[in-house]
């Protein structure tokens, strides 16, 4: 164990080295492991990792996140070098939206105004006319007058859930993320059943059934901000497991518990398989070697900016 720990530290301040050798800043996403976040310059969910990346002076960002948020990293950034410490890094939602497909519903469509949630491939985001995330998406959703339809994709929880919120009528694209469909509602009333004082707390992803036990429902952020502001000292977190980490360091003294899984795994909770493909030994490889790289064409990223920059601009 000793070993280990030296072997991670000693990697660790190697990555660090590097990322001030080469004028580098590492951004990671609250799913990732927990020694890429005690390295990385920044740690957010996909508004504020988003907006980190548009404001960044770094010659080289290392996104220790999926494919998406590294293309919409580069999307923000097209002269700079984004680099993504492992290529397979997907996302099952992005994946369940394939642009040819999603092409002919729009055209179905021509009066909707097209909102896709930030969690899609860059082909989806320059078939949109703005983008959103989990943090602004129920802003965004106001922001369009009120007699205009609108086509929301890929993720049909956070479609329905905004739905309701927001009284608005949409065309749901059947997409969803396999972590957040992955709860299971049996085990989280049996686990409230030995934690009758905990608070519920679920991400928008998730689906109805589990939302609709939730006492609190948010984005990443939103999840975070909630545990450190409530008075409440129990807390059962229906979203990736990886989110645990930060929230624990914020509040210490509190009790966080995974939601459970639909199926028995090694933590009994929901993770994120994409997610945990980066490690740290592969962000050492990507410093080092600058690769593997996020190359767009420049036709692309200029059409799947407009609508990221929109959202920017309500946020």
């Amino acid at each position: 164990m000793m070993e280990k720990t030296l072997q991670r530290t000693s990697l660790q301040d190697q990555i660090l080295k590097l990322k001030k050798d080469k004028n580098a800043v590492i951004l990671a996403h609250y799913y990732q492991e927990p020694e890429i976040q005690e390295i990385a310059d920044f740690i957010g969910d996909s508004l504020e990792l988003a907006k980190k990346a548009a404001e960044t002076q770094a010659d080289i960002i290392v996104f220790a996140g999926v494919h998406f948020m590294a293309e919409t990293a580069k999307i923000l950034n097209p002269s700079k070098r984004v680099l993504l410490p492992d290529l397979n890094a997907g996302c099952s939602l992005a994946e369940s939206c394939p642009p040819e497909d999603f092409r002919k519903l729009k055209k179905q469509y021509p009066d909707h105004v097209v909102v896709t949630y930030i969690n899609c491939s860059a082909e989806i985001k320059t078939l949109s006319d703005i983008v959103c995330t989990s943090s602004n998406a129920e802003k965004i959703i106001n922001s369009i007058p009120e007699d205009k339809p609108i086509i929301f994709a890929p993720d049909k929880n956070l479609g329905r859930y905004l739905r309701q919120k927001t009284g608005r009528k949409m065309l749901l694209w059947d997409g969803a993320c396999i972590v957040h469909e992955a709860f299971s509602l049996d085990k989280l009333l049996k686990l409230y059943k030995q934690h009758p004082t905990a608070k519920i707390i679920a991400h928008p992803e998730s689906e109805a059934h589990i939302l609709k036990v939730a006492n609190y429902i948010g984005s990443t952020s939103g999840m975070l901000n909630y545990v450190k502001n409530s008075e409440n000292h129990t807390f059962i977190v229906a979203t990736e497991a990886g989110i645990l980490h930060q929230m624990q360091k914020d509040v210490p003294y509190k009790t966080l518990i995974p939601a459970p899984a639909k199926e028995d795994n090694t933590c009994a909770c929901s993770e994120c398989a994409f997610m945990k493909m980066n490690t740290l030994q592969k962000l050492y490889n990507c410093l080092e070697k600058e690769e593997p790289e996020i190359l767009l064409s420049p036709q692309l990223m200029k059409e799947a900016l407009a609508p990221i920059e929109r959202m920017l601009e309500l946020s």
